[in-house]
């Protein structure tokens, strides 16, 4: 072993962070297929449910993805009726997603999922919410490099 024991995966903070995005995937999905959701289509419905009617772009803008990588997700929610793609009004080249009947409702299923995540991960709130708060600020730092 050499004396430089720098690589060490266990010490890694990225991979703590990626392997714990697999735990929270594979916690999240029999509670998001309750819902009929992936989590990136979850995370979009949430988006929705705090403002309705927001461009392609602002919903890229608040769930880090491009909008190519946003569209076709958008078309499956639609596809499923839980939202509606319509042209904004005043500019035609800004697509505005509006959330449906059935969406709406969608949202009295889901409002219990993140108190059940959050017996999963056996922490308080305030635990919790500090831990949430630095790696914000983390990804956000780490954000702030690529400009």
């Amino acid at each position: 072993m050499p004396a430089d024991d720098t690589l060490k995966l266990d010490d890694f903070l990225c991979f703590a962070v990626y392997s714990a995005n697999h735990a929270f995937n594979r916690v999240y999905k029999p509670m998001l297929d309750r819902l009929g959701l992936t989590y990136p289509q979850y995370v979009a419905m949430v988006t929705l449910w705090g403002e309705d009617g927001l461009t392609v772009g602002q919903i890229g803008e608040k769930m880090l993805l491009e909008t190519n990588t946003l569209t076709p997700l958008l078309k499956r929610l639609e596809a499923a009726g839980l939202v509606r793609r319509v042209r904004d009004a005043t500019d035609e080249r800004q697509v505005r997603i509006l959330l449906t009947e059935k969406g709406r409702e969608l949202r009295r299923e889901a409002v219990n999922i993140p108190r059940e995540m959050g017996s999963c991960i056996d922490r308080d709130m305030s635990e919790i919410a500090a831990l949430t708060s630095q790696l914000t600020t983390v990804r956000d730092t780490l954000l702030s490099r690529l400009k």
